[in-house]
């Protein structure tokens, strides 16, 4: 993939959680998937396989009382993304987390993502 593409990919892959789209992830997820949540803490879950992410990713997505605002999204290399967010829950600052994820992508998939949060 090309610099491009990544962003392409990154961009539907994070307007899917904009838009509360968990449709638009389908297409998006590698067979051979990888997913590290951000929880339970401290060391969060794994989950392995595209139904697995998919499971974990649409749930987040279809949450209409919550949402992701993406801070910054770099594209470090031709299959490598850093994705910085705030996933808010409610008004107060107290009902916000920061976080990133580190992604791998291969033929077009996204095939890894690592999540981080930021924590007292």
């Amino acid at each position: 993939m090309s610099f491009n593409e990544t962003a392409e990919l990154m961009r539907r892959f994070n307007d899917a959680f904009v838009r509360h789209d968990p449709a638009a992830l389908v297409d998006l997820v590698g067979e051979d998937c990888v997913l590290e949540n951000t929880n339970p803490a401290p060391s969060g879950s794994r989950h392995v396989g595209r139904a697995a992410c998919l499971a974990v990713w649409q749930g987040l997505a279809a949450a209409l009382e919550a949402r992701f605002d993406v801070e910054e999204m770099f594209i470090a290399a031709e299959d490598r993304a850093i994705l910085r967010w705030r996933y808010v829950w409610g008004e107060g600052e107290n009902d916000s987390v920061r976080g990133v994820n580190l992604m791998r992508v291969r033929g077009g998939k996204i095939v890894e993502a690592l999540g981080y949060v930021k924590g007292a």
